[in-house]
């Protein structure tokens, strides 16, 4: 008897964690992931132009090119292991809700820049001095003249 509760109790448990388990894993499907930007509820897709690659929020995976073929995946392949998704640039597509973003890939790849952020660029002033002896040895005379006073 003593057996039996302790297997039902076991059993109980076991069960228990089941459940909990289950839970968990349904409530993380479809929420942003931990590298993904925070306040964009009403997005699906991020791309990423630096891999040029898509993620589907919804689905939990990527969307990139692999030999020629649009390919969805849970994880990136091995040629992006070295990529930080925390650090990289990441855009919110907000504005698209169908189930194809790579559709637009070719308005993406040019409205998106790819790789390391230029710098700005600094514009100067150009100025162009002539040697004009007869100038300068005319100050230089002025200038004297002021000494010797």
């Amino acid at each position: 008897m003593k057996t039996l509760k302790v297997l039902i109790a076991g059993l109980g448990l076991l069960m228990a964690g089941t459940l909990e388990a289950q839970v968990s894993v349904n409530v993380s499907i479809g929420s942003r992931p931990d590298w993904g930007p925070v306040g964009y509820t009403e997005a699906n897709y991020y791309y990423l132009p630096d891999i040029e690659a898509y993620y589907d929020i919804r689905a939990s995976n990527f969307i990139y090119i692999n030999n020629g073929t649009w390919v969805r995946a849970r994880y990136l392949p091995t040629r992006y292991r070295n990529y930080d998704l925390y650090n990289g640039y990441k855009v919110v597509l907000t504005d698209y809700h169908g189930s194809r973003p790579y559709a637009h890939f070719n308005t993406h790849k040019v409205k998106y820049y790819r790789g390391p952020r230029p710098r700005p660029v600094v514009v100067r002033e150009v100025h162009h001095y002539h040697d004009d002896h007869k100038h300068y040895k005319k100050h230089k005379k002025h200038h004297k003249h002021r000494h010797d006073d």
